[in-house]
Parts: C-alpha cells; structure tokens; sequence
C-alpha cells in the first residue's frame, strides 16, 4: 500500500511514511483543535538521498550535489532542447491534506533559466490539484537567471473535496538548468471548522437605506464625475482606491508610503464634500498595503512582503489607525475595506496570516472608532471561494465583501493575452455557463451569510465590454439578479477609470471614445441605480 501511494517511497523521509500510515490507521496526533494534525506536522519530506530516488517522481532528471548535502533533483532543458518543458512528479495524499493550510517550500539553485514568455511559466514549484469542479496550479514565486540556493515558499489551503494533489519540480517553456532540494509541505492550519451562529437580532449593514449600488472609482475623478455618477445616474456609492503606481514587478519602499498616502488622502479629502453633495456613500479601499508589488494597475493586492516582513505588517495597522483617526465621524465615509484582495501566497513565521492580520486591524481601527463599518474580503484574491477559509472577526460592525469576475477567462479575455472569443451563456473553456452556474460559483458567499449571519458586499464585478454579442451586458444582468435576490449591496468595477471596463464606452476595443449613446450596460447600472434612494444627511 505504501508504494501505491509513494512509488520510490525509499526516497523520501521517513517522515512522509509516517504520515500515510497514520492518516491510514487513522492514529490521534497532538493538536490545536481535536482529530486535527498539529501545526508542523509533514506531509512530505523530499531529500533525494540515496540511488533510487529519482523514482519517486517518475525517473526525471537526475541527481547532483545538494545544498550541503550529496543529493538534489536537477532539471536540464538546453536551448533549442525538442522539448519546451520538462517536470518530476510525485503525488501527495490529497485526502489526509484535505482542508489544511499549507505551506510548500524547496530550496532552489539555478543556471542561465530563459527569460518565461508568460508570468506564470518559469521554474516550477507547483502543486496541481483537482475537485470535482476545478483546477487550481498553487506555486512558489522564483525568479530566473542563474542564482544559488535560495528558499522559496508558498501557502494554499487544500480544497475539501480535493482529489489528487501533484507536486511538480522543473522547467516550463523556459531553458537551463535547476536543482531542488529539501523538499517539504507541512501543515500551518487544521481546517475550518464552522458552526452555525444563531441571528438574533437584525444583521449589520452599517447603511440606513435598503441597498447601497453603485461603482468603484479612479481616484482621479473629477468633481464633474461624481455628479454625474451621484446625481444624474443615482449611485449611492462609490468605492474609492488608495492605489499607489509603480514600475511593474517593483517592491513598494516602506521609507515614502507615508508621503505617498498623505496624498491620496488630500484627494479623497477634497471629494467627500462633493460625495456628501450627491448622496454618494463612500467605501475607502486600501488597495495599495504596505510591502505591496507593483503591477501594470499599482501596487495592488498584498502579495508581495506584507505577510513576510513583520514591519510592513506593523505598518499596515498603523496605517488603519491612521485612516480611523482622520476620518471619525466622517459623515459619508460608509466603510474601511482594509485590503483589496489580500494574497498569502506566503506566511513568514513571524507574521500573521490573513485572518489574524485582519483581526488586529480591526480591534485597531474599534479603538478608535466604535462603529465605523470594517470591510474585509477574503484571501486569494477576494474570490467567492476564499470564503471557505475565512472566519468572521470578533469585533462589531463588520461587513464581509468578495469580488466577482467567474469566469474568469469570460470577463478577462483579451486583457491579459489573446484566445478565443467566449459568449455567454455558452460553453467557457468546457463547462456551460449560464445563470444558474453563476449562483453555483456564488455558493460559498450564499453559504457563508447563511451559517454566520452577516452582510455581504460585492466590492467589485465586471466583464470587459468587448465581449462579443453583448456577452457583457447578460452576464452583468445576471449577476445582480443574483446580488439582489440575497440582499447584497454592490459596486461595478469601474467608472471613469479605464475604458475596458467602462459602460460609457462602447463594444469595438479600438474605438476609445465615449459612445454616442448610452450602451446596453450603461443603461443596466442606471436602471439599478434609478432604484436607489439617497441617505438622509
């Protein structure tokens, strides 16, 4: 049974024997929580020590000098190599790991590794798992050229209803040479437990009109636009972005974030009269954190530093303390999103992890303000999903958001790349998607208000208006079908900002010109927001 599950099985620690068996036997180790494996606790240790243990990962590659040791997986594609990739497998007891936190990590040397065609090719340290319904491709950041050792980590939280886990080392469309050793995946959290919380009381919205619609914004704005978007249009809401530029790829300095926020504050000082002007709420969205990467949109998400640099997660809650301070008793302010779609992909032993961050912040920012509304959206990327690994904060007044773009290759394409044209409803990348099937990727936002009792807010959703046949305006029209029939206040991404996203723009993507004549999706949003009623200031 063992070499079933670990072909080679020699090869590797012991440590990973003992895992199958106890998962086998079914053996209580010491835990958190009961019947839970301790934080630590290996599911694989990979040290390639000893003749056979290229075999357990199918016989790729061949075995070099280690890192301090005699024995590391190497990995060889010479330029002009037949083939474009080359990768060593082995599979990983994805039903022992099902519903734990994760953290993969491998020390890595490089010689002369290509230039990657795309972001996510390169050298691979990469889980491939599968649910019955999807497909996710976890993996470490690793940079290319030639380097020595260095560690590389990364962090996922193994689906419940995972079937196979694969870990993969080697080359992607990529040249060169690479060597891995010291190979592990350990457990940092034991799954989720959830238990229903009783509603005995209203639920907290932190509005005092029935539904809050409207739009997330630039920052730029003019005031003529947000008369347009509150008044004429009648939007009560805008999502307002704290979003710092940069060079792509660039590492945000923690020394000018000061200087740099002080400015984006002057700007949404100098809206919020008109905001209060137009009956516009207004959701404050931290979407540049502390220790973010630059991206071609900003420093966005916080996927770069922020959970592995103590100081920029001691930063981060000053800076909530911050934004609190200045904006108590801020009339149109409704909420403090405290960070656009927060990524883990790694947690430092020395930080927090997303929801403990979150939690700090939060008490933080309750100091200071005992009843402002907190936003929080869930780690990887503020998806639906994300939910599943999130637990509702012990202070008042929190309100819980996720961002919707699934499918992703619908609402994205020709965004980040070319393919093909995908309608809807029809057929995206084989599976039918339809109104139906968006409620189906709703369901863990659905199954979260319901277990806990809370609010929800749709933060952002979109689909890039050159969708053909109109695709873009069914699919939004669904979606706030959705959003309305479970009571969720929403805000469309975006207005003003850039024209892919736009509703004032039209369809053909070479024409950058306003339309003559309100799109179907402009008339969508105002059909909605002519619903709206304006807060009594």
């Amino acid at each position: 049974m063992k070499r079933h599950l670990f072909p080679g099985w020699r090869a590797c620690s012991l440590v990973v024997l003992l895992t199958v068996v106890t998962a086998m036997l079914g053996r209580r180790l010491p835990a958190a929580e009961p019947d839970s494996l301790p934080r630590g606790h290996l599911f694989l240790r990979a040290d390639f020590e000893g003749t056979e243990a290229l075999q357990a990962w199918g016989g790729t590659g061949r075995l070099g000098p280690g890192h301090e040791s005699r024995g590391a997986l190497g990995i060889e594609l010479p330029p002009g190599a037949a083939e474009s990739s080359s990768l060593a497998s082995m599979n990983l007891p994805a039903e022992a790991m099902r519903g734990y936190l994760v953290r993969g990590s491998a020390l890595v040397r490089a010689e002369n590794v290509s230039s990657r065609p795309n972001p996510w090719n390169g050298i691979k340290c990469m889980l491939a798992l599968e649910t019955a319904d999807r497909k996710l491709w976890p993996q470490a950041e690793i940079g290319t050229g030639s380097f020595d050792w260095r560690r590389v980590m990364f962090t996922v939280r193994i689906p419940t209803n995972a079937s196979s886990a694969r870990l993969l080392l080697g080359l992607e469309q990529v040249t060169g040479r690479v060597w891995f050793d010291d190979v592990t995946f350990t457990v940092l959290k034991p799954p989720v437990r959830r238990e229903t919380k009783p509603v005995t009381g209203p639920v907290f919205t932190g509005r005092t009109v029935p539904r809050l619609r409207g739009a997330m914004i630039s920052p730029d704005i003019d005031p003529a636009g947000l008369r347009v978007l509150g008044r004429d249009w009648g939007a009560n809401l805008i999502r307002w972005q704290l979003i710092r530029h940069g060079r792509p790829g660039q590492s945000s300095s923690l020394d000018d974030y000061d200087a740099w926020l002080e400015e984006a504050l002057k700007k949404l000082d100098a809206a919020l009269p008109h905001c209060q002007e137009h009956g516009l709420h207004v959701v404050i969205d931290l979407h540049s954190p502390p220790g973010g990467k630059a991206t071609q949109g900003g420093y966005v998400g916080a996927d770069d530093r922020l959970f592995t640099d103590p100081a920029c997660q001691a930063k981060f809650i000053r800076v909530w303390e911050r934004i609190a301070s200045r904006y108590r008793g801020a009339v149109p302010v409704w909420g403090f999103d405290l960070v656009n779609e927060p990524v883990e992909e790694v947690v430092a032993d020395d930080c927090d992890d997303w929801q403990s961050l979150a939690e700090r912040a939060a008490r933080a920012i309750r100091a200071i303000d005992p009843a402002r509304t907190i936003i929080v959206e869930p780690a990887a990327w503020g998806g639906p999903g994300g939910l599943a690994d999130l637990v509702p904060l012990s202070v008042s007044n929190v309100v819980y958001s996720v961002h919707m773009y699934l499918p992703h290759r619908f609402t994205h394409q020709g965004v980040h790349e070319a393919g093909p044209a995908y309608r809807y409803p029809g057929v995206i990348e084989g599976k039918a998607w339809d109104k139906a099937q968006l409620e189906v990727a709703l369901q863990p936002v659905i199954d979260f208000q319901r277990t806990y009792g809370v609010h929800l807010y749709i933060g952002e959703f979109s689909a890039i208006r050159w969708a053909p046949e109109g695709s873009a305006a069914r699919y939004l029209s669904d979606l706030i079908d959705l959003f309305e029939a479970h009571g969720w206040d929403w805000s469309y991404h975006a207005f003003r900002e850039w024209n892919g996203w736009s509703v004032e723009h039209g369809s053909d993507r070479e024409d950058t010109r306003p339309a003559a004549e309100p799109t179907d999706r402009q008339r969508l949003l105002q059909g909605w927001f002519g619903r709206n009623e304006k807060p009594r200031w």
